[in-house]
């Protein structure tokens, strides 16, 4: 899979996906992360990629021209992959930009915003089906509603809070998508048994030593009888997700027997 990741700060990127598991998919090329730097897409001394707002207020907007043209010409002409934390070469703005991308495009064409829907697992799920994701980083007081009318083919949010700028959320996202990649995780079940992947909250987890300050770990976890294990991990999950996140329990998919457990739950 392939990341373009459109932002004003692309010193941020390097630190966090040259480390740990999105380091080893890139190196095994898994997935390919470039980082375009908006203000290269400028033609003004300045590199101006903001402006006041019309109609007044406060804060500055950034401005629809440099967004199109970046996305326009990596997503239409630079077709090739090139896992680079760089700046796309000069020679490829250089070329006549393109017909804008087609709404109806397989490449979807993020905007990270608070407006947008919210991210979980499930949207994840969605994503990791697609060779190719347009993450577009906001900042300042937001964008030329230009592009979110013309531009992206979708809105997403990490929650309902406010950040100074879109970098964090796109990491977000690509930490979440790639885990979901096949190979991508040492343990090909890992995923799977993730907090909100199965729709519920993951069971708790123990390791050496099996007794630590007078702590034991459960027995049933040191017996080596798979299907116990199994169910008690299952009525775990179950039992924290009733307790810490009810609401998940709405959407997630039951047995009769996880219905029979959390009857009792409720009436213990």
């Amino acid at each position: 899979m392939q990341f373009e990741v459109f932002t004003l700060l692309p010193e941020v990127f390097p630190s966090y996906l040259d480390t740990s598991i999105i380091k080893r998919a890139r190196e095994r090329g898994l997935i390919h992360v470039r980082v375009h730097n908006i203000r290269d897409y400028t033609h003004d001394k300045h590199h101006m990629t903001d402006d006041t707002p019309y109609g007044g207020g406060g804060g500055m907007v950034m401005k629809p021209d440099p967004v199109f043209e970046a996305v326009e010409t990596v997503i239409g002409l630079n077709t090739h992959f090139n896992d680079s934390l760089e700046e796309p070469l000069d020679s490829v703005r250089d070329e006549a930009i393109p017909t804008p991308p087609n709404p109806d495009s397989n490449i979807p064409i993020i905007l990270l915003t608070p407006q947008g829907r919210v991210f979980n697992q499930t949207i994840a799920q969605e994503l990791s089906a697609h060779p190719r994701i347009a993450l577009i980083c906001g900042r300042y007081e937001g964008i030329d509603e230009r592009i979110r009318e013309h531009l992206v083919t979708d809105e997403i949010s990490i929650g309902d809070f406010v950040l100074t700028g879109g970098e964090l959320p796109a990491l977000i996202l690509i930490d979440a998508i790639a885990r979901l990649l096949p190979d991508v995780l040492g343990d090909p079940t890992g995923a799977q048994d993730d907090s909100h992947a199965m729709g519920l909250l993951e069971y708790p987890h123990y390791t050496r030593p099996p007794e630590f300050r007078g702590w034991k770990a459960p027995d049933i976890l040191l017996s080596g009888d798979h299907a116990k294990i199994d169910k008690w991990r299952r009525q775990q999950a179950l039992e924290r997700t009733f307790k810490k996140r009810p609401d998940m329990l709405e959407k997630a998919e039951l047995t009769k027997e996880d219905l029979k457990f959390i009857q009792k739950l409720k009436s213990s």
